[in-house]
Order: C-alpha cells, then sequence, then structure tokens
C-alpha cells in the first residue's frame, strides 16, 4: 500500500504533501477561493500526474523502439465540469513536442499505447467520464 501524508503548512490553504521517499510537492486552492500562492491545486497536480505518467510510458516505449529523443515536452489543457460541485475533468487535450531521431509513426504509437493502455492516471480520468484527446508534433 503507498501511503502520502498531507500536512497543512502555511496558514489558511497551503498544503505539503510527502511520500514514502521524502519527495514533496505545496497546494493551495485558488486565489479566488482564498488561496495565497503556495503551490499548485490538487486539480492541477491531477493534470501534471497525467503528464508524469505518461512521459515515462513515452519515453520507455521509444527507447525500446531505439528511437533518440533530444527534447520532449507536453503542452496539457483542460475543461471541467460546469456547475457542479464536485466539478470534474469533462475533456483534457495533450499535445506531445518530440524532438530528435524519433519517427512519426513511432511517435504516434507510443503516444497512442501510453494514453490508450499503459498510463494509469488517464485510465483513471477516463473512468471518471473524462475525454482524453491528443494530438503528436515530431520535429516542429
Amino acid at each position: 500500500m503507498m501511503t502520502i501524508d498531507v500536512d497543512l503548512t502555511q496558514p489558511e490553504f497551503g498544503f505539503t504533501a510527502t511520500d514514502e521517499a521524502g519527495k514533496t510537492i505545496t497546494m493551495d486552492t485558488s486565489p479566488a477561493d482564498g488561496g495565497k500562492g503556495y503551490g499548485v491545486r490538487p486539480m492541477q497536480a491531477l493534470l501534471m500526474g497525467l503528464g508524469g505518467c505518461s512521459g515515462i510510458d513515452v519515453v520507455s516505449i521509444l527507447k525500446k523502439k531505439r528511437q533518440t529523443l533530444t527534447s520532449f515536452k507536453m503542452a496539457i489543457s483542460g475543461e471541467r465540469e460546469q456547475g457542479k460541485v464536485p466539478s470534474l475533468w469533462e475533456k483534457i487535450h495533450v499535445v506531445f513536442y518530440l524532438s530528435g531521431d524519433v519517427g512519426e509513426e513511432q511517435a504516434q504509437h507510443a503516444v497512442a499505447l501510453s494514453i490508450d493502455k499503459y498510463c494509469s492516471v488517464a485510465e483513471t480520468l477516463r473512468r471518471a467520464g473524462c475525454a482524453i484527446t491528443w494530438e503528436v508534433k515530431v520535429n516542429s
């Protein structure tokens, strides 16, 4: 079982989450809800988790295909449900920017495997009703 500790470390809504290895992230609510900019909002952290999960998959798959990355970036945008509490992610779009000695077909295949099969965060979001779309840009 995985354990994460979450402690209130700043006035009002500033939290620090710590994993079993001592790695931390700081979280806060939005300024509109009284946040002070101590850290990312928890729903943003979920999008960041999607990026990390899928990024690890894609790099691993491309490495196995003997593709050489010189840079890799993702831009993730999302829309949440309007007028609902809780407000879940409804739509997420991920743009993968890959550079290096990477074939277009191999890159598309790696991303498809990650988003559609291997990434646990993507599957968690899908099961909650979120539609995830993506595109790949190679050496552009």
